[in-house]
């Protein structure tokens, strides 16, 4: 009788999660729709599906493949692979506030991008395929060197600490990023600018397929490990009594989020709190489970950031605010907030 009853709740608990899945589907259709006609030139519904179909006129595929698809690709590609990093980090440091830009990895995996920039004679010499693993060798160095500092022997990682630990380590990096734009050219200034503010500059299909071979095979890897976060979440104690490799399977979801944060990082430059909104979000709406949490999240993330990405293009046209900025208006008070309601 209590089998049947858990399974039901379970069942429930299922079909919850696919009905709000299938409302954030539609919510970024219709927010894709929206996306493509920000413009000058618009697009009815009409046209875009012919344009897909290889119907349109030179003018709409010129529009629409080189100019406003790639960019919506890669923003839902950005989108999905911060929230899910975010989603792992919060999972097994049990830190609510744990995201990879307030700890700073994003940071650590944007610094290795300046440097790359700089040393080349202009930003778009810069080898596009190579972005990806200099910025998950950057993140992946500041995640260690906060681990490290955050880790105390006997006690573990504090979440207090690690949060503060991250900022401190942000804080030098962003420091050292000011102090390499002194020997930037106003060409490379300008992109750095823009760059540190959010703004999604790999914006053609080349940084689609630079970007694409990490996302699908990190996501599913992230997926794979669910079962393995769902006992983390128990505590280190709790984990280990289950039979779990605690410290090995902590390592290689630490690596799995600061690979996902660092490819993204490479071509969307400074986008911060996706990675903190979209687990919260998708947790209130199916739960803490695993299984059902990370492809809600990555929606959740790929709805937040693509909306964010039409709002910057369409408020001050013919510019554009960086979606790293329009992200931040909605992060910032909400990271507030959750740190006003998280206890010391």
């Amino acid at each position: 009788m209590r089998h049947s009853a858990v399974a039901s709740m379970e069942q429930q608990k299922t079909r919850k999660t696919l009905m709000v899945c299938l409302v954030l589907i539609i919510l970024i259709l219709l927010s894709f729709m929206i996306s493509v006609n920000t413009g000058p030139i618009r697009l009815t519904p009409e046209e875009l599906i012919r344009t897909l179909l290889g119907k349109g006129t030179d003018k709409q595929n010129l529009v629409l493949f080189d100019f406003r698809l790639p960019r919506i690709v890669i923003s839902i590609l950005i989108g999905a692979g911060l929230a899910v990093s975010g989603c792992i980090m919060q999972g097994i440091t049990r830190n609510p506030l744990a995201d990879p830009g307030i700890l700073g990895i994003n940071a650590g995996a944007g610094l290795m991008v300046m440097l790359l920039i700089s040393f080349y004679p202009s930003t778009a010499a810069a080898p596009i395929y190579l972005l990806p693993l200099l910025a998950l060798i950057g993140a992946g160095l500041t995640a260690a060197v906060i681990y490290i500092l955050a880790y105390k022997r006997h006690e573990g990682i504090s979440p207090t600490r690690l949060l503060l630990t991250g900022i401190a380590v942000a804080a030098g990096i962003s420091a050292a990023m000011i102090v390499l734009t002194l020997r930037l050219s106003p060409e490379k200034y300008q992109f750095v600018a823009s760059w540190l503010a959010g703004s999604i500059w790999g914006s053609n299909w080349k940084f689609v397929l630079a970007l694409l071979p990490w996302i699908v095979i990190l996501l599913p890897l992230a997926y794979y490990k669910a079962r393995s976060m769902n006992v983390l979440n128990l505590g280190d104690q709790i984990a280990a009594g289950l039979g779990a490799a605690v410290e090995r399977e902590r390592l290689g979801l630490i690596a799995i989020a600061v690979a996902l944060a660092g490819a993204c990082v490479a071509v969307s430059g400074g986008i911060g709190f996706v990675g903190l909104i979209g687990p919260h979000l998708a947790r209130r709406l199916v739960g803490v489970k695993h299984q059902l949490l990370l492809p809600t999240t990555a929606l959740v993330g790929i709805l937040l950031v693509l909306t964010a990405d039409t709002i910057g293009r369409w408020i001050l046209q013919p510019s554009e605010i960086p979606t790293g900025i329009v992200v931040a208006v909605i992060g910032a008070p909400y990271f507030l907030y959750l740190l006003a309601k998280t206890k010391a």
